[in-house]
């Protein structure tokens, strides 16, 4: 079915971070080319924001064309020419048991890295379908495995899902990565995609590996959306809550550069890569609207109008920029809802359910 195609926390997601632990000091600096044949221009189209009608085709443009030269190694094209190797996903010990689902600990290997997670396994023979759960950000000083997606981790393991709840690189048992926060967190997209490769690739397990979907919220969303836009058709689905923005710059300027708790690492940002203003092929070339037009598969976004944390106008400029390139999306707006999602949560739920039931139905 799929094929394994090479594949922001707050971070890319405000202010980003690719992968490999061995990041180059001397980075060449970063110009405003456009490589032949790559458009580098987010979509926009004048579809209403708020419609929660599937997107329909509309031809839409060429996928976007990769480089030709090399590409900046923070980039999300960079991340297009990477090889993934997910793998060695070893259940770890038993955490919980409940009358629908087992959960254990679980660690897999993504590239030199090895990442830890929680995963739910429905009782009963299998195979299932399997969702890849990317949370928002926490403070990884505070982070614990399995947080921030608890409610949606036992809700969808109870629908007959595996869950691979993901802790990144940094967090809870995972290997760090020193250069993490300089490279913006791409390295998250890194261990999502891999965990999609390691659930492929775990022989021993009662996993469909043609039936995986991904599941986001807020920072996750973001990293979503590049999984969704570096590597078109890992996966059968996208579903997203309370996204942070497919631009990286809205994140950059609403997290990162206002803090005076992160003025060091924004002012290493902006000196190795450029201030959006003064090198945006950089800022372009990390945000995943950039290339929409690569998306293959159908998304579904979740958003409330009281968010004080994710604008949800980001998620509107989002919608326009996936169905200007014809995308199938499906958005979702709750009247008074707040970023953590409470009264209307059970309805977000059963609609992301029938969303995924259709679209992994293999």
């Amino acid at each position: 079915m799929r094929t394994s195609v090479a594949a922001l926390a707050l971070l890319l997601v405000t202010t980003g971070s690719c992968s490999t632990a061995g990041d180059q000091e001397a980075t060449p600096p970063e110009d405003d080319s456009v490589p032949s044949g790559q458009s580098l221009t987010p979509g926009s189209s004048s579809a209403p924001g708020e419609s929660t009608e599937e997107g329909r085709a509309k031809g839409g443009s060429s996928p976007t064309q990769r480089p030709a030269r090399a590409p900046h190694p923070v980039s999300l094209p960079a991340l297009m020419e990477h090889e993934y190797d997910g793998r060695g996903l070893r259940l770890g010990r038993e955490t919980a048991s409940t009358d629908a689902y087992v959960t254990h600990q679980v660690t897999y290997r993504s590239g030199e890295l090895t990442i830890s997670g929680l995963m739910n396994l429905p009782r009963g023979s299998g195979p299932f379908p399997a969702l890849v759960l990317a949370h928002g950000y926490i403070d990884p000083d505070i982070y614990a495995t399995g947080q921030g997606l608890r409610r949606e981790q036992d809700h969808l393991a109870r629908a007959g899902y595996v869950t691979l709840h993901v802790d990144y690189r940094n967090h809870a048992g995972s290997d760090d990565d020193p250069a993490a926060d300089r490279r913006l967190r791409l390295g998250y997209t890194e261990d999502v995609i891999n965990a999609v490769h390691a659930l492929r690739g775990w022989r021993a397990g009662p996993v469909d590996g043609d039936r995986i979907g991904l599941v986001g919220r807020s920072m996750g969303g973001g990293i979503v959306y590049n999984v969704l836009t570096v590597a078109p058709g890992l996966v059968d689905a996208g579903v997203v809550f309370a996204p942070v923005s497919s631009d990286t710059v809205d994140n950059f300027d609403r997290w990162i550069r206002p803090d005076p708790g992160r003025a060091g690492l924004a002012d290493e940002i902006v000196s190795r890569y450029g201030a959006p203003d003064e090198a945006p092929g950089f800022w372009r070339r990390v945000s995943p609207r950039t290339y929409f037009d690569r998306v293959t598969e159908p998304v579904m976004i979740h958003h409330g109008t009281l968010d004080d944390s994710c604008p949800i106008d980001w998620s509107r400029r989002t919608v326009r920029a996936l169905r200007a390139e014809g995308k199938q999306v499906r958005f979702h707006v709750y009247e008074g809802e707040q970023h953590a999602f409470g009264p209307q949560w059970p309805l977000s739920m059963r609609r992301t359910v029938d969303f995924l039931d259709r679209h992994l139905d293999g």
